[in-house]
């Protein structure tokens, strides 16, 4: 399995803050916080319900800051981004936690979907059980699993671990053999294919388009990354990809919530205004 130098990077750093965090606060600790949190909002099956209507079930993304790009938005306000996205139409959030690469936050999580009635995932790089259970204790209705940074047996044991917790998984690939891996070692109804090439960060849609065919009907594609015009929706409605995760053209904007709706739904030809946003 040949993992890019930025993931290593990431990963490395990733299993010193879970040791770091762990010291803090021990697992009976976090397993009792999850138990108490609130009702889970239907991540997955939000998803599907406005997929099965042929209508864009979007994820609209809450990222501050990549490795890549650097800062994607200075006026940084969560709450306010989470409610403009709810009122542009967005099915699902996606809120980034991880601080020392994305300049994300727990906190940023709690806010957002505190701010708003949508289910929220968890945008991080989870190595461990225990960022599983702590998600779910920081209020998260699902978490991401990116195939290229797990073993097969790390795969399924966090995916076991999130259905224990009952959150939903959203599980990430970027080319034939980790779609494969990820088919062969779990079930859950989600599969993110990521449209950029973790070793060039090249963005190319075609990525979904040629794994469209071997995936189950039964799972529900999302696609992500390089979703940035009409064009480009129209693109996968055609191959009937309804599902997308859209982050980097929304943070770009001056509205978020409004550029979602021009992008997705352009029959409303409505302006969402928001002094928070604007």
């Amino acid at each position: 399995m040949s993992i890019p130098t930025i993931l290593e990077k990431i990963l490395a750093r990733k299993a010193e803050e879970v040791t770091e965090r762990r010291a803090i606060v021990g697992l009976a600790e976090v397993e009792q916080q999850a138990r108490a949190a609130d009702t889970p909002r239907g991540f997955a099956r939000a998803l599907q319900e406005q997929a099965k209507r042929k209508q864009p079930a979007v994820i609209a993304e809450i990222k501050k800051a990549s490795p890549s790009k650097g800062v994607l938005r200075e006026l940084f306000v969560p709450a306010d981004i989470a409610r403009s996205y709810q009122a542009g139409g967005a099915t699902c959030l996606s809120v980034l936690t991880d601080q020392d690469f994305f300049q994300g936050a727990d906190l940023y999580l709690q806010e957002a979907r505190n701010a708003c009635s949508l289910p929220v995932i968890r945008k991080d790089f989870m190595i461990d059980p225990y960022q599983i259970v702590e998600s779910r204790a920081l209020g998260a209705d699902c978490v991401l699993l990116i195939v290229a940074a797990l073993s097969d047996a790390q795969l399924a044991e966090l995916a076991a671990t999130a259905k224990a917790f009952d959150l939903d998984v959203l599980v990430e690939v970027h080319d034939g053999d980790e779609l494969e891996r990820a088919l062969n070692t779990l079930d859950t109804p989600l599969v993110g294919i990521n449209n950029r090439n973790l070793h060039t960060f090249e963005l190319n849609l075609e990525t979904t388009l040629d794994l469209l065919p071997r995936i189950p009907r039964d799972r529900l594609v999302v696609t992500e990354s390089g979703i940035l015009n009409r064009a480009d929706v129209e693109l996968m409605e055609i191959s009937e990809v309804y599902a997308f995760l859209v982050g980097e053209a929304f943070m770009r904007a001056d509205n978020p919530g409004a550029e979602l709706e021009r992008l997705f739904f352009p029959e409303r030809k409505r302006v969402i205004s928001s002094p928070d946003v604007d």
